[in-house]
């Protein structure tokens, strides 16, 4: 049996740079050691520079590999059912993203054939919310859902500035009505924006969504609008927009002040726009919308008509759209 010795790493590693050829006469210099895998790298004794740009590059399966073990800390989106996203998409929908992820949306002039598909994408959920013949429907494609609330939000806000600039009223005091089941982007428009959120409780007797009771007792002439949502964080239960445009439109009878409904559709809203369902599309006249959140993207649509409704639609509502 052959005899062990002590092998010294850093001596043998002096002694193979040393011996240019291998004892077959062949090249054998070595260059800068590599790594076989990526956690055989330097980085599996030592820490990567997370705050700074190291005067050293790394291997990229390395970094690339560190980077997915900390995602891994992460919750798992498809075990998320408090979530508005998607989890799944078809093949050729993530090549054509990635074929695309170098263009950029902003300038229209460079890709126009991209800005046309987005003015199709912006028709085709106008005319799943009834967009009527003589109406302009204006959209545009945000970031999400949580980019597109605050568009829909600031477009209330507005809109409620110059009815009041208009009519010689104060507009330092905007609010605005939710349930407190609302998603959290809701209240945080309120915030960024310098409006006051009037968050209503929900209750057992409400099933758990916004009470069209309570929205009466909180409206004034200051209010921008009502969020109303089709999937609530709570349940996924879709909010009776019916009911509470009715409520407006009592209130609007004694005062006058006529107030909007933001629909947020918030969670598996395009099953309400292909499916028979108890909801009639056919009776909610668009006025101010919002957006459709659709698996990756989201769409904004505005839907002008020039002045509101002289009256309210029998038995619909006039008042919102998604």
């Amino acid at each position: 049996m052959a005899l062990a010795k002590h092998v010294d790493p850093e001596e043998l590693m002096k002694t193979l740079h040393g011996a240019p050829y291998s004892r077959r006469g062949k090249h054998s210099r070595l260059g800068p050691a590599t790594s076989l895998t990526p956690y055989s790298s330097r980085y599996a004794i030592a820490a990567p520079s997370k705050h700074i740009i190291p005067k050293g590059g790394a291997p990229s399966d390395a970094v690339a590999q560190m980077i997915r073990d900390e995602l891994d800390l992460d919750g798992r989106p498809n075990l998320n059912l408090a979530s508005f996203v998607g989890t799944y998409m078809d093949k050729e929908a993530e090549r054509l993203m990635i074929e695309n992820l170098s263009k950029n949306m902003s300038d229209a002039d460079e890709y126009p054939a991209m800005m046309d598909i987005h003015s199709r994408c912006v028709s085709i959920i106008a005319h799943l919310w009834g967009v009527q013949k003589g109406q302009t429907a204006v959209g545009t494609a945000t970031t999400g859902s949580s980019e597109a609330i605050q568009l829909g939000g600031l477009a209330l806000k507005q809109a409620w500035k110059e009815r009041r600039q208009a009519a010689g009223k104060d507009t330092s005091k905007p609010n605005i009505i939710m349930g407190a089941n609302a998603q959290v982007a809701l209240e945080k428009f309120a915030r960024y924006f310098d409006v006051e959120d009037r968050i209503l409780p929900v209750t057992e007797r409400s099933l758990y969504v916004l009470d069209p009771e309570a929205v009466l007792e909180n409206l004034d002439e200051n209010t921008i609008g009502v969020f109303v949502i089709l999937g609530s964080t709570y349940t996924g239960t879709y909010e009776n927009v019916e009911a509470i445009s009715k409520v407006l439109d009592e209130y609007e009878a004694e005062t006058g002040t006529w107030i909007p409904i933001h629909v947020d559709a918030a969670a598996a809203t395009e099953y309400l726009l292909t499916t028979e369902n108890e909801v009639d599309l056919s009776t909610w006249q668009p006025f101010v919308g919002k957006s459709l959140e659709k698996q990756h993207a989201s769409l904004g649509v505005h839907i002008l008509d020039g002045e509101k409704p002289e009256r309210p639609m029998e038995n619909g509502v006039h008042r919102a759209v998604c």
